[in-house]
């Protein structure tokens, strides 16, 4: 009988245990490498009625039923394969592993009830809603094996026929990626307490998660030894990505012309670093920089793998590959997903991306254990600059120097992780998160059926870091949403006001680049004076009279509130207390004034720019911009 490892036991029985009390679909996050197939092979075990797995390249089709079978003839269950890639047609077994391009095109043979729905590779799911459209062109969709991926939801096409006949379907998703840039997390709601988003998602709790540092750690994964180019790198920064990481295919191979000698130095490190190592990946930008690749390793035994190679010539080379007859197999977004090599032990990534999921994909294809590997050895020649034990932050870098922060929520406690600023002593200056990840969930929900709680009677914290304030209600919505989500007012898009002001003659517009805070008489007593900078020299000025409730509330509103990054919010009651923190006030992006008839004591926002006399009432500001116009701190 097969012994599981005890995460994947784990695994096994948060399944179990989330598909006792619910039907809503769920996701188990296992690193590369972390034996899947087992999981999948327990499941099966104790399963009632037919499962079906799906994966959306054969050759995952055929890697799961191979390990499945390896532990499934001792428990006598029986499995077949469905996909016309492999010509094979089978659906009568308990199990069935199919690719999702041929179930879709044969739903017919699949008009049966099936107890679970088991996706590999789930984070290629986009929704499991009818007629919902897939994303095209990104990373992951460019490793398609014999069936390319279809633009309508083949997922969900399938699942909501198998729900015809059997309502209580369960769908359990597999992957080691669960987000993808430009796409965001698949799931809401994360088994730990917090909340991953609040929008619409395929899935919709983690109900396990392994991390990739526990498994090198416990000795179940290859140690990646990652160290930085010693040689020639290329430089990307220049270039623009789409939402998604991706480059334009013209604009590398323009840069990559630039620098002949930097594609030739590299090279010749990797060989000299691969004399000892069994097998070498080499991730290049583009065809035309992986045949350049090839040329440069002539006399040595190579293979190149791209989009356009043909199958069968595909499988050769990479039969060849295995079986270590080929040292060198260079490949132009392929070989990311569903290819297992295990005696890989050199990776060299010469391919800039800026999708965590990806990076990790290609790194994970290295660590698998395999006789006589000590360590992977992993080279990124493209200064990507991401790490792979952090996954969970999902989002790029927002700042070149940016790192881990544990910020805490004012509202919940709860240890939020975002992209951050430290200074020397590891204090965070500045942060990026938007809203907490904190889930509330009720203590006194009595039910027997543990992990039940969680996903019924719990519900996210709504504090937010950063916000778009509604002008009819004041609350506080995300800084994207277009509609306030309590009184349902439609929120004006802040392009739309800064376009708006930009054209009239009495309004002024600067893109804020510094702020100071001061003490200013007046005849009634003394104000607070805030001075906006422009980046050209220009400023506005604008009065507060905090002895005033009124003004008082106005200003905690837009700076109290907002008070070292909105993660410290105060009540200032005074001047003095305002003066004493001024260091902790966040800049707005873009301060708009509109043109005074004449200056008023009784103004509580009068502003006047330098080298002249009209005067000008600071009208509103604008934190947290995101939108087409550049703001002071973008270059």
């Amino acid at each position: 009988m097969y012994t599981l490892r005890p995460y994947q036991q784990e695994a096994v029985d948060a399944t179990v245990r989330h598909f006792q009390s619910s039907i809503s679909p769920a996701v188990v996050v296992l690193p590369t490498g972390a034996g899947k197939s087992l999981v999948i092979a327990e499941l099966a075990r104790i399963a009632r009625r037919k499962i079906l797995v799906l994966t959306h390249v054969k050759e995952l089709v055929e890697q799961n039923h191979q390990k499945f079978n390896e532990y499934a003839e001792q428990v006598a269950i029986k499995s077949g394969v469905f996909a016309a890639g492999l010509n094979r047609r089978e659906t009568e077994y308990q199990v069935t592993f199919a690719s999702v391009q041929s179930v879709s095109r044969n739903l017919d043979q699949f008009a049966n009830e099936y107890s679970l729905v088991i996706i590999d590779e789930c984070h290629r799911v986009s929704h499991f809603a009818p007629g919902h459209e897939t994303k095209k062109g990104t990373e992951a969709e460019s490793d398609s094996g014999d069936e390319k991926p279809s633009s309508s939801n083949q997922y969900s096409q399938i699942v909501r026929l198998l729900k015809q006949h059997n309502p209580q379907l369960k769908i359990l998703g597999l992957t080691a990626t669960p987000f993808r840039l430009g796409l965001g997390w698949i799931y809401q709601q994360h088994h730990h307490g917090y909340v991953r988003t609040t929008q619409e998602t395929p899935f919709k709790k983690c109900i396990y998660e392994l991390p990739l540092s526990y498994m090198i750690k416990k000795g179940f994964l290859t140690p990646p030894n990652l160290v930085d180019a010693a040689v020639e790198q290329y430089d990307f920064s220049a270039l623009d990505s789409n939402k998604f990481g991706e480059f334009n295919e013209a604009d590398v191979n323009e840069l990559l012309g630039k620098y002949p000698r930097v594609t030739e130095g590299i090279i010749e490190q990797v060989r000299l670093l691969a004399e000892k190592r069994q097998g070498v990946m080499i991730f290049a930008a583009t065809v035309k920089h992986a045949k350049e690749i090839v040329g440069y390793l002539s006399g040595e035994t190579v293979a190149l793998i791209t989009a356009n190679t043909k199958n069968d010539e595909r499988a050769q080379l990479i039969n060849d590959f295995k079986a270590k007859t080929i040292k060198y197999l260079v490949n132009v977004s392929v070989l990311t997903t569903g290819f297992d090599a295990p005696h890989v032990d050199l990776i060299a990534i010469l391919r800039p991306t800026q999708s965590v999921s990806l990076y990790q994909q290609i790194v994970g294809r290295g660590l698998r254990l395999n006789k006589g590997k000590k360590d992977c050895l992993v080279i990124d020649y493209a200064g990507n600059g991401i790490s792979i034990f952090h996954p969970e932050v999902g989002e790029k870098k927002p700042d070149p120097r940016s790192e881990l922060v544990q910020v805490f929520c004012p509202a919940c406690g709860f240890a939020n992780t975002f992209w951050g600023i430290t200074d020397n002593d590891g204090k965070v200056l500045e942060h990026y998160g938007r809203a907490c990840q904190g889930l509330f969930v009720d203590d006194d929900h009595e039910d027997p059926t543990p992990g039940l709680e969680q996903d019924l009677e719990s519900e996210p914290c709504d504090y937010r870091f950063r916000f778009k304030e509604c002008p009819t209600c004041n609350a506080q919505n995300d800084i994207a949403a277009r509609q306030c989500h309590d009184c349902k007012t439609m929120l004006v898009d802040p392009d739309d006001k800064l376009k708006e002001a930009l054209k009239l003659s009495d309004k002024m517009v600067i893109r804020c680049s510094g702020m100071t805070f001061s003490a200013h008489s007046t005849k009634t007593g003394e104000r607070l004076k805030i001075v906006y900078y422009d980046e050209d020299g220009s400023e506005l000025k604008e009065l507060f009279d905090l002895n005033s409730t009124k003004q008082r509330a106005v200003f905690n509103q837009q700076f109290g509130r907002r008070f070292r990054n909105s993660s410290e919010p105060r009540q200032f009651k005074s001047l003095e207390d305002v003066l004493a923190e001024a260091q902790g006030f966040i800049i707005p992006d873009f301060v708009i004034a509109k043109k005074s008839a004449r200056k008023s004591a009784k103004n509580s926002a009068q502003s006047h720019t330098q080298n002249s006399s009209a005067f000008w009432q600071v009208q509103e500001k604008i934190f947290d911009y995101q939108g087409k116009y550049r703001t002071a701190n973008q270059l």
